[in-house]
């Protein structure tokens, strides 16, 4: 499914950067060599998408990461990469929706170019395909019923209740859960945050999780439900933050390293981050630390 590129989101505003960036991304494509895969004529993926002006990337309808509205897509991940394209080489985003487990396989069979869905860092997805810098971190909630009657705030309390719990399929909420002692049984597969949403209200689990900005999002207008205080969850004695980035198939380094070559440039001014993500539920304390690297994740 297509759906309609995303446009250089405050480009007018900032014509000069990517202007700088079109320069940058010449001297990018001399300086490298090029073993990435790309277009029929050999070329890598950075020359690919460069000479195109546009880069294909796979988003799974997450709110508020990657989503469509109005025919246009939309979110924290569409937002912040249709600025690092627009800088790398003015190249536009044009997506295609996935469910969300079906991203990283649509990504290696060549579908895609790029997964722009909020993904976290892991390292069994490291082994998978390759993450850029974060681009955001989390923190993990759960959506419950309004009074929240179980009294849940964690995933050992889901354990310890014998609660009911949806996780999202393919999400890393799987195995954290899983790691904090809630047993499979207590566990029921969504789809997507509309499943989990009404897994919830409909009384069949008594509890979704998922991170903080994506549970906010999603009962910021529903009565019915509402979402515990922000957790971050621990597994073999380490702290969990979840972590966002871009992912690109592993032989697409030299794409990967103007995408974050970028992403830096976009961290560092002063505001610019955070213009591009506020309106999706997203605030300071979600922009990554200087120095962050998804190597630092891939190690777990």
């Amino acid at each position: 499914m297509h759906v309609n590129s995303v446009g250089r989101r405050r480009g007018v505003a900032r014509s000069w950067a990517a202007g700088a960036s079109a320069v940058l991304a010449v001297g990018l494509l001399s300086a490298c060599s090029t073993t990435d895969t790309g277009g029929e004529g050999g070329g890598s993926t950075l020359d690919t998408i460069t000479e195109d002006g546009t880069v294909t990337v796979g988003f799974a309808n997450e709110q508020p990461y990657g989503f469509q509205e109005s025919g246009e897509l939309v979110g924290e991940a569409p937002a912040i990469h249709g600025e690092v394209f627009s800088r790398i080489g003015d190249v536009e985003v044009d997506g295609r929706q996935f469910d969300f487990g079906s991203l990283i396989p649509a990504l290696n069979a060549g579908e895609v170019d790029v997964v722009t869905a909020g993904m976290f860092i892991t390292p069994e997805r490291c082994q998978e395909a390759a993450f850029s810098n974060p681009e955001y971190v989390a923190k993990t909630a759960l959506l419950v019923e309004s009074g929240n009657p179980q009294n849940l705030s964690d995933y050992e309390s889901v354990a310890s209740n014998g609660a009911r719990l949806a996780v999202m399929n393919g999400a890393v909420e799987v195995d954290q859960s899983k790691a904090a002692g809630v047993k499979e049984g207590q566990l029921q597969i969504v789809a997507d945050q509309q499943g989990g949403l009404d897994a919830v209200k409909s009384g069949r689990v008594d509890a979704f999780a998922l991170t903080d900005i994506s549970l906010n999002w999603l009962a910021k207008d529903d009565n019915a439900v509402e979402v515990t205080t922000s957790f971050v969850p621990v597994v073999d004695g380490e702290e969990q933050l979840g972590v966002g980035a871009a992912v690109f198939r592993q032989e697409d380094e030299e794409l990967r390293e103007a995408f974050n070559q970028e992403l830096q440039a976009l961290l560092e001014e002063d505001g610019a981050w955070l213009e591009l993500v506020e309106e999706y539920g997203f605030t300071e304390e979600n922009k990554p630390e200087p120095g962050m690297t998804a190597e630092q994740f891939c190690e777990g």
